[in-house]
């Protein structure tokens, strides 16, 4: 929706963007419903990077911020308070820029597939540590 071509910081933009989207729109939703809109997302989200990465002759755009998208709506499923929503945007643009491994690894995949892997796997590192805080009660 344009927010990859807002600078500076398109990834941060994108994540945000996400947030607010998922705020709005899903989480009064059951996990189930976060869930299926999460992989239409990545699906989505997978065919428009290709198509845009092919276009623009380049292997990961920082226009393309439906990754973004997908990630973070990965590291909110189930999340239903503002504090975990601040904590997982945080933590999830942490795990985007440090890349842990196997985000590293994911991010060589070919064209689409490779763009959105890598924010896939940060936004579940992400949704790790946020049930594991809500679970000891942190968050």
């Amino acid at each position: 929706m344009g927010s990859g071509y807002l600078r500076p910081a398109p990834g941060t933009i994108g994540s945000a963007f996400a947030l607010v989207v998922f705020v709005l729109v899903l989480v009064n939703q059951p996990v189930w419903i976060q869930a299926a809109a999460t992989v239409i997302a990545t699906a989505v989200g997978t065919w428009a990077a290709t198509t845009v990465s092919r276009a623009l002759s380049d292997g990961d755009p920082s226009e393309v911020v439906v990754d973004e998208l997908a990630g973070m709506w990965v590291a909110l499923i189930g999340a239903t308070t503002p504090t975990q929503w601040i904590v997982a945007f945080f933590v999830f643009r942490l795990f985007d820029i440090v890349k842990p491994f196997p985000a590293n690894v994911a991010e060589s995949l070919p064209e689409g597939i490779g763009i959105m892997a890598d924010d896939i796997v940060a936004g579940a590192y992400t949704l790790a540590v946020i049930w594991l805080l809500t679970w000891q009660q942190i968050l």
